[in-house]
Parts: C-alpha cells; structure tokens; sequence
C-alpha cells in the first residue's frame, strides 16, 4: 500500500501540478499570467451570475413569482 500512495504522490506532484508550479514562478515577472486560473474562475462565476440575474428579471417581468406571506410553507 506503500508504494500505491507514493506513485499518487508522484503523479500529482511531478506531472499534474506542473502548469501550476509554472505559473507561480511567473509570478514574480508577470502578475497578470500568473493568476490566469482566478481569473479564468472569476469569468465563470460573473458569467452565472449575470445569467441569474436575467432569468431574475423575466420571471420577475412575467408576474410568475407568488410573493403573497403564505407562498413558503416555513413563513
């Protein structure tokens, strides 16, 4: 079982975190390249967060929303 969770560490360590540790050593020359995978999650959740807003909006436009004090059972 040793060995089964040195190869994971290997594996992970020397192959798949590469491109992570090349961004961290960039670093320290280019800030903007560095954060490329935040940035990249940021867009993604601006993203769903705009779409949400939208449908928000149409369904709000539509009257479809019970907003009486009784439409939730927990109210």
């Amino acid at each position: 079982m040793r060995g089964f969770f040195y190869g994971i560490e290997d594996l992970f360590v020397n192959y798949l975190f590469l491109p992570f540790d090349f961004l961290r050593s960039l670093g320290e020359s280019d800030w903007w390249m560095s954060n490329v995978v935040g940035w990249f999650f940021f867009l993604i959740g601006f993203t769903a967060f705009v779409y949400w807003m939208i449908q928000l909006k149409s369904f709000d436009d539509k009257k479809e929303e019970n907003k009486t004090i009784t439409a939730h059972s927990y109210l």
